[in-house]
């Protein structure tokens, strides 16, 4: 050691006494590996530093990127959901104005078999007189043909002849006026006939068009079914079953429509009338649908521009129950069903919170508001207003923590605000 480390003496000289520091080996030994160590923890430290630095900067420069892309796809799932509500507001307007178009043509259908239950009815009347008729000129010939006879044999005195030309002239005018009788119930006849020619040709032109009426009106009811079919199997839930529960729930105007039925003698129901039956059952469907809809959380709580800061799952070891949604002080907040106040003030972790339950054993909470609108139950329906975005309770900033819960269950949110991405 003292070959690489010799003794080495400091001296150190004043004005009046010199004076020297031995420095032993060991001692330079010590002094050396400190500073070794020293240099490593140093360097070992800025490397730590540099790559925290760099990783940071690679870390936020990534985040903003998948922000950006975040919110360039919400603008375009934003601008999908309004062309797609803008399509459904103009097919209801389309399933609106047929159904109008067959209500009418409905009423013109029933019209038209009754006049043509009367024409027939009346020819019915017309055939009967005819032959009425027809066997009164052939009774009247066979009298007036034994009459003639009668003259011609000789039968008839010379001093009756005056009463034989009265009965002939008496029988010839009944017979002339017969035979006009006969001609104009012929001529009634056939008119009746060409009544009913050309109604039975309008009618044939009301069946072509309620035929193509209703093939518009089939298809419109699938186009307006099958994607709330996927909307509830989308989010979980079995469409039958929710029809069914609203259909034993429901009170009101709007409701399940009654079949009908085209014919007007109480006999059997026409191919027509199966037709529009399905129709209506589809009709019933899709209000019962609709009813449903406005019961259930399809919607987004909020409807000023925002992005999403957190969704559902774990975060550092804790379930986030809910999703974030981000936006300046003082948005308004709404309800995303309808439903009833069940509590509206000041939760711990939750600040001011507003929760509200929905049918099906649904609830949805509204947490962190600056402002709240509504009241212990207050009933209140999809899109009223019941609060202003805050940054009340455990918050790290200004944003909305929605919830939903089934059964007392959080589950995701955007399950159900996905689902009806293709239908509201």
């Amino acid at each position: 050691m003292e070959r690489f480390f010799p003794e080495r003496r400091l001296f150190l000289k004043s004005d009046s006494d010199t004076r020297f520091i031995r420095l032993r080996s060991e001692t330079q030994l010590a002094a050396f590996l400190g500073c070794t160590a020293l240099v490593a923890w140093t360097t070992v430290a800025t490397s730590i530093l540099l790559m925290d630095s760099i990783s940071a900067g690679n870390f936020r420069e990534q985040a903003k990127r998948d922000q950006i892309t975040y919110q360039r796809r919400l603008n375009e799932l934003s601008g999908e959901r309004d062309s797609r509500a803008a399509e459904a507001l103009a097919a209801q307007e389309r399933f609106n104005s047929a159904l109008q178009q067959v209500s009418a043509m409905q009423s013109r259908l029933l019209d038209s078999e009754a006049r043509r239950r009367e024409l027939e009815t009346g020819i019915d009347v017309i055939q009967t007189t005819l032959r009425d008729t027809m066997k009164e000129r052939e009774q009247t010939s066979d009298r007036l043909a034994a009459l003639e006879s009668r003259i011609e044999g000789g039968a008839v005195q010379a001093a009756g002849g005056g009463e034989a030309d009265a009965t002939l002239d008496m029988l010839a005018d009944a017979l002339a006026r017969t035979a006009e009788q006969r001609d104009q119930v012929v001529a009634d006849a056939r008119d009746a006939l060409t009544r009913a020619d050309d109604m039975a040709t309008e009618i044939r032109l009301m069946e072509e068009e309620n035929d193509r009426i209703f093939r518009q009106l089939e298809e419109a009811m699938t186009v307006s079914v099958k994607p709330l079919d996927k909307m509830f199997e989308a989010a979980g839930m079995d469409p039958d079953n929710i029809i069914n529960q609203v259909r034993r729930g429901y009170s009101g105007q709007g409701g399940p429509l009654n079949p009908i039925t085209f014919s007007t003698r109480g006999g059997t129901v026409s191919s027509d009338a199966e037709r529009a039956n399905r129709i209506l059952g589809e009709m019933d469907r899709l209000n019962l649908y609709r009813i449903a809809s406005q019961k259930l959380p399809f919607a987004v709580p909020l409807k000023d521009a925002f992005r999403f800061t957190s969704g559902f799952g774990r975060r550092w070891g804790r379930l986030h129950a809910g999703t974030d949604f981000a936006a300046p002080h003082g948005t308004p907040i709404y309800a995303t069903a309808d439903g009833v106040v069940t509590y509206a003030g000041w939760m711990s972790g939750y600040g001011r919170l507003v929760k509200i339950k929905h049918e099906f054993g649904i609830e949805t909470r509204y947490a962190h508001q600056s402002k709240i609108h509504v009241k212990v139950g207050q009933r209140v329906s999809r899109g009223d207003r019941i609060g202003d975005m805050g940054n009340t309770g455990r918050s790290t900033g200004t944003h909305l923590h929605y919830e939903v819960r089934v059964g007392g269950e959080a589950v995701n949110p955007m399950i159900y605000i996905k689902a009806a991405n293709d239908v509201f």
